[in-house]
């Protein structure tokens, strides 16, 4: 991994600073190893690199430094104040330094959310990691290199610049979900609300003023038991020995929570139950993020948003059993049949009779699955498609939506997330408006009563709203990614990967590498789409734009073979690659995974 010419690394580019006393630099940081992690807060693979770094951060605390440098997607996103409030809610732990015009981003030229680069005590950029599944090989080169650096008198300990944010107190903190409780279900004398208090770690039941707290469920802290509930589904009365299944967003399960005590009764380890049908390498399971989950009446089953690999789940809690019920885990937007389409990080749901209605966010669209088993999409462009925008459902744009709710008439809410308001579908007009503005990253709404209740996840509150339609006349936005220009005709794409010191390449269950390649419009790639075990391929694009996708992944495991059960790795990105095709185009197209 140290081949070929040093390569000094660029120095940071100025810009809001969290988690840190003062701005920092990587000159000032010299003598330490620096890792800069290139991320922003609506990427689900982002959050799931966070949770690997943490024990990362404890382990090389002594010699290494992580900078999160955010590279924000969205004009939300941004913003320094929604910013903090990410770093607080997903509790980074290292500095972060804000570069909304990708500046610092482009100097690196990084691809794709995330990717990391391993910088050394000296300066010079030693390592380039693009996806989940990468730490521990970064790990492992810092292993390498520290008695290196400490025998030569270039390693300087200790100094770690974090600095954590004073906590916030206050009964709710980032809300996610909430559902109402018929009394009938608690042995209370009156309804209530269960709300998935994700930035507390926990459940917590309130009254219907949305403010007195009547109980909590779980301990408070992380993964003890929640991580992160985004999701709350109340099951049919009678059906299991529970009432509610939670899905436990950073520990990629679902729990089952008695309500008459408050009892934690089941766990569903949704890795474990699709294994052998979500991956070709055998006992490492994906981070599939459940973000929601909702009963379904008409199929018998709870469907589940799986942010994390871009499908929805099909769950049936008493025989504990899951199969996947929609998408490919392909990242993007293509309408179907139902396994064979694209979903782009499915994050709410909500069912009306044979439909299930579901936001992706990435693709800020607004999607439903039928029980004929067909996805069709009614509002949404693409991958880099957003705005806020009334009028026609062809013309109309979200904003990286995280909710959608169903309103009396049957027609589905929306919660526009990184808009601060919530929309409505009419389907009988095909047609959007805007229902209610100004609100704090609004993430879930419920009706009680006549009233809708909307989750304002970074208010920290419940907040009634009246309803009432207003025509918003807004501009169509794309995401400003520099496009890659690449020749018209034949391209060779290459994923560079090389297997970590200390490993080799695991293929006991099948193909250790996996690519796959498709396009956005279909018709931009003339051949070489689909997907194969190599990692160079010929392409033929066709003159025009559009967005390459690549999925890749490559399992690899301890080189011990004196182990019975050596350790395992996954290593995988999705990339969403802008490309203009022309005549003075690049012939080739290298997407580092590992090198």
């Amino acid at each position: 991994m140290r081949t070929g010419p040093r390569v000094r690394a660029p120095e940071l580019v100025a810009g809001d600073w969290f988690n840190s006393a003062e701005p920092l630099t990587l000159a000032g940081l010299r003598g330490r190893f620096v890792l800069l992690d290139f991320w922003t807060f609506c990427c689900g693979n982002c959050l799931h690199v966070l949770d690997e770094l943490r024990p990362f951060e404890r382990r090389y605390a002594e010699v290494l430094t992580v900078v999160g440098v955010h590279s924000p997607k969205f004009p939300h996103e941004a913003d320094p104040a929604a910013l903090a409030a990410a770093v607080e809610r997903h509790e980074v732990h290292h500095p972060v330094v804000n570069d909304p015009r990708l500046a610092t981003w482009q100097q690196y030229a990084v691809r794709a959310w995330p990717t990391l680069v391993l910088i050394d005590p000296e300066g010079y950029v030693v390592a380039q990691a693009a996806g989940e599944g990468q730490v521990e090989a970064l790990g492992a080169l810092v292993d390498t290199l520290a008695p290196e650096h400490e025998a030569r008198g270039t390693l300087r300990r200790g100094d770690d610049p974090y600095r954590p944010p004073a906590p916030v107190p206050g009964t709710l903190r980032f809300p996610a979900d909430a559902v109402l409780l018929p009394a009938q279900r608690t042995g209370r004398d009156r309804d209530s609300l269960l709300v998935a208090d994700a930035g507390h770690h926990q459940l917590v039941e309130l009254e219907l003023d949305g403010t007195t707290e009547l109980r909590r469920i779980g301990t408070g802290e992380r993964g003890a038991p929640f991580a992160e509930p985004n999701g709350l589904a109340l099951l049919p009365a009678g059906l299991t020995d529970y009432d509610v299944l939670v899905a436990d967003t950073a520990q990629h399960v679902l729990r089952g929570v008695r309500l008459a005590d408050g009892a934690l009764i089941a766990t569903l380890d949704l890795p474990a139950l699709l294994a052998d049908e979500l991956t070709v390498t055998g006992p490492i399971p994906l981070a599939l993020s459940p973000w929601d989950v909702v009963w379904w009446p008409a199929a018998d089953r709870a469907v589940v948003a799986a942010a994390g690999v871009h499908l929805l789940l099909a769950v049936d809690p008493v025989a504990g059993t899951a199969e996947v019920l929609a998408g490919t885990t392909v990242e993007g937007l293509r309408d179907g049949a139902a396994l064979d389409t694209w979903l782009a990080q499915p994050s709410g749901l909500a069912v009306a009779g044979e439909r299930v209605w579901f936001v992706d966010a990435e693709s800020s669209a607004l999607r439903h699955l039928d029980t004929d088993g067909v996805v069709r999409t009614v509002v949404g462009e693409g991958l880099f498609d957003f705005g806020h925008v009334d009028g026609p459902a062809a013309s109309a744009r979200f904003q990286h939506p995280l909710g959608v709710t169903v309103l009396p008439d049957g027609s589905p809410a929306v919660l526009d997330t990184y808009n601060g308001a919530v929309r409505r579908y009419d389907p009988a007009t095909d047609a959007v408006t805007t229902l209610a503005r100004d609100l704090a990253e609004p993430s879930a709404a419920l009706l009680v009563g006549d009233t809708l209740v909307v989750v304002e996840s970074a208010g920290h509150r419940l907040t009634a709203t009246p309803l009432g339609d207003e025509v918003v006349t807004g501009a169509a936005q794309r995401t400003e990614r520099p496009a890659t220009a690449v020749a018209a005709g034949e391209v060779e794409l290459a994923v560079l990967f090389r297997v970590p010191p200390g490993r080799k390449l695991d293929d006991r269950y099948g193909p250790s590498v996996r690519v796959a390649v498709t396009a956005s419009p279909p018709e931009l790639l003339v051949d070489g789409a689909g997907e194969s075990t190599d990692l160079r391929r010929r392409l033929r694009l066709a003159p025009g734009a559009g967005v390459l996708h690549v999925t890749a992944q490559a399992a690899s495991c301890d080189d011990a073979p004196d182990a019975d059960h050596p350790a395992c790795y996954l290593a995988r990105q999705d990339w969403g690659l802008p490309v203009t095709v022309g005549d003075d185009g690049t012939g080739r197209l290298d997407l580092t995974l590992l090198g």
